[in-house]
């Protein structure tokens, strides 16, 4: 009787060593792929979204980091010289707005705004 019992449980035993490699293996090739699930290209990429995704304070960060890695492209910080000035300042006296000095010269905005009135050309507010 007892040893009856005793191979079953040798048998169970080898059972479940059997299981738990295969399991092992299914959650191996499952990690493996859990990039492409999310829509990375590499694990590493993957791993990188993650850790940034973990630091404190970045809540909705891993969305922009993935934008980022898809080839949204950063725009470079113009360099205002000296010919960008007096660019801006023709412009402006024949009477281009803004945005369309920014647009012509490839700077921003609120550089062409910096430079107009560095160079007197906004008015006061009244």
């Amino acid at each position: 009787m007892v040893s009856k019992q005793i191979k079953e449980l040798e048998v169970t035993k080898a059972k479940i060593v059997s299981l738990e490699r295969a399991i092992a293996k299914r959650l191996n090739k499952e990690l493996a792929n859990l990039h492409d699930k999310y829509g990375f290209p590499t694990i590493k990429e993957f791993i990188a979204a993650v850790r940034y995704a973990a630091t404190p304070g970045s809540a909705m960060k891993a969305s922009r980091y993935k934008a980022a890695k898809a080839g949204a492209k950063r725009r470079k910080r113009a360099v205002i010289t000296d010919e960008t000035r007096a660019s801006v300042k023709k412009l402006a006296e024949s009477g281009k707005t803004g945005s369309q000095i920014a647009k012509a010269l490839g700077i921003s905005l609120p550089s062409v705004q910096n430079i107009k009135k560095a160079l007197g050309l906004v008015k006061a507010r009244a």
